[in-house]
């Protein structure tokens, strides 16, 4: 499955979103537009400007305010990232080195912030209190599940639906927000809002549990960054909560104390009884299960090449190699 038909559909929006992105980084000080353009142009896959777009449309909108919208997603996502990568001290990100590992810690922080506020500045002009409303919650709700994540490194007691509640907040909530602003835009009913916001959800938890198969098993070519990363950094995904649920004792062991001392070194050895234990299918399975949930949300729809299109992205989530 791939994503470029998907994104041809609304080609001329897109590069719209794009020409926005690129204008709206123009900055007095120079490390803004240098690190910015950086990490903007960076190969993402643009995946909830795309949600904001698609859904708008089904939804019946004509008008213009999708593109700031669409804008203004990839720039609290981008923010999030700049952030996130700090937080974990990581030195790679889609192929290339992160942004903290070339201009430091204290620049990636401040134009993370900087990308925030532009986000907000951008929002004002759309002048739609419930769009805004939407935002400012799931950027909070964003936050608190990235400090969520903090607490339950490193803990090999963490639960399934502990660390459900986390990649809900920390990832599947920007998607979620992007769906649900699209449908207001296309004032959809509330019936209809609640299905896409729905949509958006589970298209984001499908999307974040993919990738932490492919933390596992992926080609780190394909995914731009390093094998097993989630374990060096203390994190303990749906994977290893599994193999930790599963495994025989002398297994666990092993893999408790690699969460705990935040280490990679028996990664080869865990990557095998990862798979071993059927981690990797459960994950994947779970995925795909939250994928027909998205897809179920979609019916609510009329039918539409950007309703088809919103259906063919929930295939992607779950089938992408990187």
């Amino acid at each position: 499955m791939q994503l470029d038909p998907i994104k041809a559909l609304v080609q001329n929006d897109f590069q719209a979103v794009n020409a926005l992105i690129l204008d709206s980084l123009h900055s007095k000080a120079s490390i803004i537009n240098d690190l910015g353009h950086y990490i903007i142009q960076s190969g993402g896959k643009r995946l909830r400007p795309l949600v904001v777009i698609l859904i708008a449309h089904a939804s019946g909108y004509s008008g213009k305010q999708h593109i700031n919208l669409a804008t203004v997603i990839e720039f609290i996502h981008t923010a999030t990232l700049l952030h996130d990568d700090v937080v974990d001290d990581a030195v790679l990100r889609r192929g290339r080195k992160t942004a903290n590992n070339v201009w430091g810690n204290e620049a990636a922080v401040l134009v993370g912030d900087f990308l925030y506020s532009k986000a907000f500045q951008m929002l004002t002009v759309v002048e739609n209190l419930r769009v805004m409303n939407v935002l400012a919650n799931a950027t909070n709700i964003m936050a608190e599940g990235e400090a969520l994540q903090l607490l339950q490194r490193g803990n090999p007691e963490t639960t399934e639906g502990g660390y459900l509640n986390i990649i809900r907040s920390k990832t599947a909530k920007l998607f979620e927000a992007s769906a649900q602003v699209g449908a207001i835009l296309g004032n959809a009913d509330s019936a209809l809002e609640l299905a896409l916001t729905q949509f958006g959800m589970h298209l984001g938890t499908a999307f974040q549990l993919i990738d932490d198969v492919l933390d596992y098993e992926a080609s780190p070519t394909e995914t731009g960054k390093k094998l097993g990363n989630d374990l060096a950094e203390g994190k303990v995904t749906l994977p290893l909560i599994y193999l930790l649920q599963n495994g025989n004792k002398k297994d666990t062991r092993l893999v408790e104390e690699a969460i705990r001392k935040n280490e990679s070194q028996h990664l080869p050895l865990i990557q095998k009884m990862i798979q071993e234990s059927g981690a990797l299918d459960y994950t994947r399975n779970f995925a795909k299960v939250e994928s027909n949930r998205a897809k179920k949300a979609l019916e609510k729809l009329s039918s539409s090449a950007y309703r088809d299109a919103a259906y063919a992205l929930t295939d992607f989530a779950i089938h992408r190699n990187h």
